[in-house]
């Protein structure tokens, strides 16, 4: 393919000719005016933008947040909101939502999605007969739609930092080591042989996982998630961050830190509230800091310091999180206009 200019790695090119492997993937980009090609594209073009983090089954109450009630509404209202809602849902629901959704995300400009995904079992906890029933609807509604998927199920398997059981609303999410690989190896079969889709590992939050449990989990699971992508909510609210101070003595990003290897496989979403030692942690592990600037300003999570991160040589990638939002361009902007504040 050529096309008349592209923005690479290096900056734009003009009279480019990209190759392409069967699945899709870029195997080489270089400037040639000479070269016959198969198709070529007036316009520019740009890389595809993966959305990094995704929760398909909070699409269905976008919208229940935009009427504010003073003094009432945040995150923890919104989580009891939702938990409500995911009680209603049933497989086929699931993959009805997700497929629109999937869609939709094409439309505005992600090509990729990585969906954080833990709405595993039935409303009352009880296991589905395939322990993989709803992760395989968000995989065939990401076939249906054509986007490329990394699907990452996601281990809860605490109620808090003190080991607390899981509320009553948290049964569909949990799951103990043992039936997580369980549910794991059942994703790995979905997902082999088929370019389009990549499986991850995702803990849920410090709250929900302890750093053993999920350094165990990873190592039990074995070749499965070899080289696989790891990722984990963290410092998204101020009391996750007070809880951890006062349970583990130190912050949740040092603490993750301290606890386990992380290293570029891991993408720690939101990091909202973080101080500078944490910064420089999170730049020089090399691991991909995933912000959702519309749904962290839905919420009123706070605004994660990205313009320092940056000077740092630090990484980062957006993604759609509650759908409130499912453009990647307005999450850039919004992310580049919440660092204009502190200039």
């Amino acid at each position: 393919m050529r096309c008349a200019s592209a923005l690479t790695i290096s900056g734009w090119k003009n009279n480019c000719v990209i190759e392409f492997d069967a699945s899709g993937r870029i195997q080489s980009l270089r400037e040639d005016s000479q070269s016959d090609v198969d198709l070529h594209l007036k316009g520019t073009v740009i890389a595809g933008i993966p959305n990094l983090h995704s929760h398909a089954h909070q699409k269905v109450i976008t919208g229940l947040t935009e009427h504010r009630i003073a003094g009432q509404d945040d995150f923890w209202g919104w989580r009891e909101l939702m938990y409500r809602a995911n009680a209603r849902l049933d497989p086929e629901q699931l993959q009805t939502i997700a497929r629109y959704l999937y869609i939709d995300m094409l439309q505005k400009g992600y090509t990729s999605v990585a969906e954080f995904h833990y709405l595993h079992h039935q409303p009352d906890g009880t296991p589905y007969a395939d322990l993989s029933e709803m992760s395989a609807q968000l995989l065939e509604a990401a076939s249906e739609a054509g986007i490329a998927i990394t699907l990452l199920p996601v281990l809860y398997c605490r109620g808090g930092f003190k080991d607390e059981p899981v509320q009553d609303s948290q049964h569909r999410f949990f799951n103990n080591p043992e039936r997580y690989l369980a549910l794991l190896e059942s994703c790995h079969s979905l997902c082999a042989k088929n370019p389009d889709r990549s499986l991850g590992f995702a803990a849920h939050s410090l709250r929900a996982v302890s750093p053993s449990a999920m350094s165990s989990t990873i190592e039990a699971a074995g070749p499965m998630l070899e080289g696989a992508p790891i990722h984990i909510h963290v410092a998204e609210q101020m009391r996750e961050v007070n809880d951890c101070v006062e349970i583990n003595g130190a912050r949740p990003v040092a603490w993750l830190y301290d606890q386990c290897d992380v290293n570029d496989r891991w993408c720690l979403v939101h990091a909202t509230h973080v101080d500078p030692q944490e910064q420089a942690l999170l730049a020089q592990s090399r691991a991909i800091v995933g912000l959702c600037p519309t749904t962290e300003a839905n919420l009123g999570d706070g605004i994660f310091p990205a313009a320092e991160l940056m000077t740092n040589n630090g990484f980062l990638g957006v993604g759609s999180d509650s759908q409130v939002c499912t453009s990647p361009a307005e999450e850039l902007r919004l992310l580049e206009y919440s660092q204009r504040f502190s200039l």
